[in-house]
């Protein structure tokens, strides 16, 4: 796996550096595993050869959106899909690409549920997310930040 410095993608502060890794997926069962080891080896690497801080919950919080959002692309949509993880600062984007171009829809609460909660969990755990329809299928980007504030909170969110 490579990590890409990105810079020209956009105006970007002169300190503050762009990191990305891309791979596409076959979208069966086992694809859900690579792409959480995927993401946890991107966000280890990068803190440890340069040196951004990642704390264990943005750890675990972005193996989960993975796990989450690349378990309902190979659901909802069979096929190949593609993962897209990049750091921007103190934030990581999941973007997750898949064929099918219906939006999802967070259900209403529903503890007798089984199931169908993916959407649930990635927007609970996540600072923001956005759904978008491509040329060809939609484009699901969660964000997290890397950092947690010093009463344990997490940096840069605020609960509603």
């Amino acid at each position: 796996m490579d990590t890409v410095p990105l810079s020209e993608e956009g105006p970007v502060a002169p300190d503050l550096e762009r990191w990305q890794m891309m791979t596409a997926l076959d979208g069966n069962g086992a694809c859900i595993a690579q792409a959480r080891h995927l993401a946890a080896e991107f966000l280890t690497r990068l803190q440890a050869d340069h040196g951004i801080p990642v704390s264990s919950r943005a750890l675990d919080a972005t193996q989960l959106v993975v796990s989450e959002l690349v378990t309902n692309a190979g659901k909802y949509a069979p096929g190949p899909l593609l993962l897209d993880l990049r750091v921007t600062g103190a934030v990581v984007e999941v973007v997750v690409w898949d064929s099918n171009p219906i939006l999802p829809v967070a259900q209403a609460a529903d503890a007798g549920r089984v199931g169908q909660h993916g959407l649930e969990i990635v927007m609970a755990v996540a600072q923001s997310i956005e759904a978008q329809r491509e040329p060809v299928g939609k484009r699901i980007t969660a964000r997290l930040t890397l950092l947690d504030a010093p009463d344990d909170s997490v940096a840069g969110y605020s609960p509603a």
